[in-house]
């Protein structure tokens, strides 16, 4: 029997040229144009016989998505419809919810588990880039880039240097990264190159894999005391969310950085930015926000000590292509009924009919 795969298209897809004609209003897309679209997905899924149909899901159609969904042996999960248990529950044969990137938090998890689903991401593909963007935002909160760009726009080039040379060097500095799973690990080897010395915790990692990167591991209290770099690469779920707020910053030196590039919603953003105004941390560079986009009245958008990204540290000209393949990969394995190669959920593999082949333990997840 012929195997059903929503593809759910992301927010993005709104901005692309032709949307008009792929809206929620407009016909079914003829298997040309979809072929073509989804080449890299159906080339993924080359190994399931027969060719699975695809099926494509705009990506504030809640209506469509439950209707065609009911019956769809997996979903290929963008940002758009966040898939919470309402939903999930109307998925009567649905195996695997794969997502195209290192977090999850457009599907709720837990229901997904209970429904005896596995949830998917790719937390091998997006390292390198994050990890480069992380350092990226780093060196510019750290050199006040924006406002010595500001300032040398404004004819007042004489101005730069006198605060500059009040900033200590990079080497010798201390950089805490919280979250040590592929990203985090990937920003310490970087990080060496400047001279700094690193140290992170997460209780998830051991203090063996910690150290044999060269890397001393600490607590989360001793790292906001000690670093004047903070970055943050956790995965978001209730036990992160806002685990750096008022109490964790007052910890902060007042000449720390705090980057993030893992998830807005890890920081209290309303404690962030008083730290900002008051002088409390000394900058941030942000690739993510709580709201996103922002409201153009949010306060970090006129904050002369804040770097910002929109959400893009992983974009580059693979980075659609390659997520892409990695999920279509993961529902390919549970297509043929063979256990999937990233599971944010492995408990609720020993429930499903899907057969183990992996010679490793399924421990992984996300940023592991």
């Amino acid at each position: 029997m012929r195997k059903k795969v929503i593809v759910q298209l992301p927010l993005t897809a709104k901005e692309a040229p032709g949307w008009d004609e792929r809206s929620s209003d407009h016909p079914t897309v003829d298997s040309t144009l979809i072929r073509e679209r989804y080449r890299l997905e159906l080339g993924a899924l080359g190994s399931v016989e027969p060719e699975p149909e695809i099926v494509e899901i705009p990506p504030d159609n809640i209506e469509k998505l439950i209707d065609e969904a009911r019956d769809a042996d997996a979903i290929l999960v963008s940002w758009g419809i966040y898939l919470d248990e309402a939903i999930i529950s109307k998925l009567d044969k649905c195996v695997i919810l794969a997502v195209g990137s290192v977090g999850t938090d457009m599907v709720d998890v837990d229901a997904a588990t209970r429904a005896g689903i596995v949830v998917t991401n790719t937390p091998d593909v997006f390292i390198e880039e994050t990890a480069d963007h992380t350092l990226m935002l780093l060196l510019a909160a750290g050199r006040r880039l924006r406002e010595i760009d500001q300032i040398v726009r404004e004819g007042q080039w004489a101005k730069g240097r006198p605060i500059l040379a009040k900033l200590p060097r990079l080497w010798g500095q201390t950089l805490g990264i919280v979250g040590f799973g592929n990203i985090g690990t990937a920003v310490a080897r970087r990080a060496k190159s400047f001279g700094f010395h690193i140290i992170a915790h997460d209780p998830y990692v051991s203090e063996l894999k910690i150290t044999g990167e060269e890397v001393e591991p600490v607590s989360m209290i001793e790292l906001l005391v000690r670093s004047d770099y903070v970055t943050l690469h956790p995965p978001l779920n209730e036990e992160t969310k806002k685990i750096i707020g008022s109490k964790e910053l007052d910890t902060m030196k007042p000449t720390a950085i705090l980057v993030n590039c893992s998830r807005g919603g890890v920081v209290d953003e309303a404690a962030l930015i008083d730290a900002l105004e008051n002088n409390i941390i000394a900058g941030a560079g942000l690739d993510v926000l709580e709201e996103e986009p922002p409201s153009i009245n949010n306060p970090l958008l006129s904050l002369s000590n804040v770097v910002l990204t929109p959400h893009a540290a992983s974009a580059t000209t693979r980075m659609r292509p390659a997520g892409r393949e990695r999920a279509a990969r993961e529902v390919a394995l549970a297509l043929q009924g063979k256990w999937p190669m990233s599971a944010v959920n492995p408990s609720v593999l020993p429930r499903m009919p899907l057969t183990r082949w992996q010679p490793f333990p399924m421990m992984r997840g996300p940023n592991r």
